[in-house]
């Protein structure tokens, strides 16, 4: 996002004042927040005020942090980073959001904001000769669907071709903006498809009768039969712990207490078996593929036991191995000590952005920080290069740019930026002279 600065000192009104109408909606806006959270309506009242003076103002934001008791910065905080707010004077009927995000674009955004620059300006945040109209590109408006489309004020015009968004424009020109309908310029409803409705066309029935199941058919009578024998008694069904979870105890399962210690044996004998079919294969090193053809580089479980000491194939096998445990003991991860004193790897510095390029000049450094594209860091860094003043860099040829473009990577930010043009019209005339050609504060 650029940076965004108030509107120069010419333009800026003495003091601002809300309407009698917008200054009880106000008071009763705050009141709505509970007590200390009143400040949670800055933005409302930011709103509010541009929808009533078209723009906000400096004595804008000074009278709102007084209503609210906020710190002007943190007013001015506000308003200069959320993009709803315009900074400086719109037009007064009319002025034109362009949505230039990726799915307006395809769609044909470039001719909109061409149809703005033929009809309104240029230049985007310039009036017309009469000041009645004026044009941005912003990013996403939120109507994705119907684009392209354009925001003026609280509406949205979506749907759009070139010579429609002239007709819009001629309409507010001309003072009759409230002759175009908002939404989509064709045959839709909202984000409907084109020319109406094409699915669940049916009319719905005014009642629905209750569906009763049928009644289960009556099952035929069984014949007679003779008397069937006693039944044997069923041998009881020895107990046993394979269902058994692993979270719960005998004590908390009265099913599985008493369960034979043989029975505990055989399941044990069991599971080692099962382990060591499964890890012969890689028991003596060799990668086990019964699970994963062409793995490698796999790990045995067995080679886990006794200390980390692999197990070949008949310890694995043996009875030691089937009876004795049944969980091998798990094996504690090693832990590497950190370096004792790890070296700092600084890329600015490695790079060498902060030693002296420049022979540095006599006299007092100047405010480097007044050059578009300079704050607090990057003069501490132009500083250390041996840049302190304004005419030593008026007086930079391609080479110095390069070097000095080079030692903060910038990637050709210095030129972009026209730090050159900006020192020469600080050194020579100061701020006035900045403001002059540049066309806003340094400051």
């Amino acid at each position: 996002m650029t940076v965004r600065r108030l509107a120069d000192e010419s333009v800026q009104p003495a003091s601002f004042a809300f309407s009698a109408e917008n200054a009880a909606w106000a008071e009763k806006r705050i009141g709505l927040y509970p007590a200390g959270r009143q400040q949670s309506a800055v933005i409302p009242l930011l709103m509010r005020a541009q929808d009533q003076d078209g723009w906000v103002t400096r004595a804008t934001i000074e009278k709102v942090a007084e209503m609210l008791g906020m710190p002007y910065i943190r007013v001015l905080e506000v308003a200069t980073f959320y993009t709803q707010f315009q900074l400086q004077p719109v037009g007064t009927r009319a002025h034109v959001q362009v949505c230039g995000t990726t799915p307006c674009m395809l769609r044909g955004a470039e001719d909109l904001i061409n149809v703005c620059r033929s009809k309104i300006h240029h230049d985007p945040h310039h009036l017309n000769e009469d000041g009645t109209l004026s044009w941005e590109e912003v990013e996403c408006a939120g109507a994705c669907v119907n684009a392209p489309m354009v925001a003026i004020f609280h509406d949205t015009y979506e749907d759009l071709t070139p010579a429609r968004l002239e007709e819009i424009i001629d309409a507010f020109h001309a003072g009759n903006g409230a002759s175009i309908k908002p939404g989509p310029q064709i045959d839709r409803q909202f984000s409907g498809p084109e020319g109406g409705e094409t699915t669940l066309l049916e009319t719905p029935t005014a009642t629905r009768e209750k569906f009763v199941p049928p009644a289960p058919p009556e099952a035929p009578a069984a014949p007679a039969a003779a008397p069937a024998a006693p039944a044997a008694p069923a041998a009881p069904q020895a107990p046993t712990n394979a269902a058994k979870p692993r979270d719960v105890a005998e004590e908390n399962a009265p099913a599985i207490k008493g369960t034979p210690a043989d029975a505990k044996v055989s399941q044990a004998k069991a599971e080692s078996a099962r382990a060591a079919a499964g890890n012969a294969a890689k028991a003596d090193g060799t990668p086990n593929t019964a699970m994963r053809e062409g793995s490698t580089g796999a790990e045995s479980d067995a080679s886990k036991v006794d200390g980390g000491k692999a197990v070949g194939k008949e310890q694995a096998t043996s009875p030691a191995a089937e009876g004795t445990s049944t969980s091998p003991e798990p094996v504690k991860p090693e832990i590497v000590a950190p370096e004792a004193n790890p070296k700092e790897v600084s890329p600015t510095a490695d790079k060498g952005a902060v030693a002296p390029i420049f022979e540095r000049p006599e006299g007092a450094a100047d405010n480097l920080k007044l050059i578009s594209g300079v704050g607090p860091v990057i003069e501490a860094k132009l500083n250390a290069l041996g840049v302190t003043r304004y005419d030593q860099i008026a007086k930079f040829g391609a080479e110095d740019l390069t070097r000095l473009d080079t030692a903060l990577n910038f990637r050709g930010r210095v030129s972009r930026d026209n730090w050159v043009g900006q020192a020469e019209a600080l050194a020579r005339g100061g701020i006035e002279e900045h403001r002059r050609l540049f066309g806003k504060d340094p400051r």
